[in-house]
């Protein structure tokens, strides 16, 4: 048997133990997609917490755990008559298809930004009033802003050099500071947004996810500050007592841990 019989065949047992748990469990029986949604979002970041922690084998039981989720999702459709799970292959086997026109037609691409190019225009070629309609409103608001971004430099809407993002990172920032001497709160939230905004843009320049660099960011702090904690405990004190100074020394300790 070949590696696409395996894959097929092991497709092919979970969609009936998708079933079988769809018509035996008493918990499974009672899901809708309105009660697993927030469990799927879960899922989700579970996944990426795994990718960041480059874990190969938690990256594959997390997606193990989102291809249930679809499967999921497909099984309550099929019960309705409004789709099945092989609606929603087709369904992207279709796109993909009708995206890919350099692949699947006679379009000619030197590279990839030529891609994402057809790729918006093709989209508003199906319909989509604007560029920026596929862009969830439930995103977190980095994320969101490094997709608005992505998407509209689909379209030519760019800056053309690294150099000229860095300026306006620069000039949001100088406008931050006035704000902050006036004093106005609402101005300062605002501007503060704004580099915020500029910065997400400067790192898709420098070819950094965001999202990624932050949480990546946010464990390193982690770490260190919960290794301050653990030497703060074994001296017999808690962080309330110690000096800035005497938890600056364990912090640079904890750098090169």
């Amino acid at each position: 048997m070949n590696s696409r019989e395996l894959q097929l065949q092991a497709f092919d047992r979970l969609l009936t133990i998708m079933d079988e748990l769809r018509e035996q469990c008493p918990w499974d029986k009672k899901q809708t997609m309105q009660t697993l949604r927030h469990l799927t979002i879960e899922e989700t970041y579970e996944l990426g917490d795994a990718i960041l922690d480059d874990d190969l084998v938690e990256v594959k039981n997390e997606l193990g755990d989102l291809l249930l989720h679809i499967l999921f999702y497909a099984k309550i459709g099929s019960e309705t008559d409004d789709f099945d799970i092989a609606d929603v292959c087709n369904s992207i086997c279709e796109k993909l298809i009708n995206r890919h026109p350099h692949i699947y037609g006679d379009v000619k691409v030197k590279d990839e930004e030529e891609v994402k190019q057809n790729w918006e225009n093709i989209k508003l070629r199906e319909g989509k009033k604007s560029v920026l309609e596929g862009v969830p409103n439930g995103l977190p608001a980095l994320v969101k802003a490094n997709r608005i971004q992505d998407k509209v430099a689909g379209v030519g809407f760019d800056w053309e050099k690294p150099e000229q993002v860095f300026e306006k990172v620069q000039e949001e920032l100088a406008e931050l500071q006035e704000e902050v001497v006036k004093g106005d709160a609402d101005k300062v939230e605002s501007e503060f947004g704004d580099v915020l905004f500029s910065m997400i843009n400067y790192a898709r320049f420098l070819h950094v996810n965001p999202e990624n660099a932050l949480e990546l960011t946010n464990k390193k702090f982690i770490n260190r500050f919960q290794y301050l904690e653990s030497k703060a405990k074994d001296v017999g004190k808690s962080l309330k007592e110690m000096t800035l100074d005497e938890m600056d020394v364990y912090w640079e300790e904890a750098k090169s841990v």
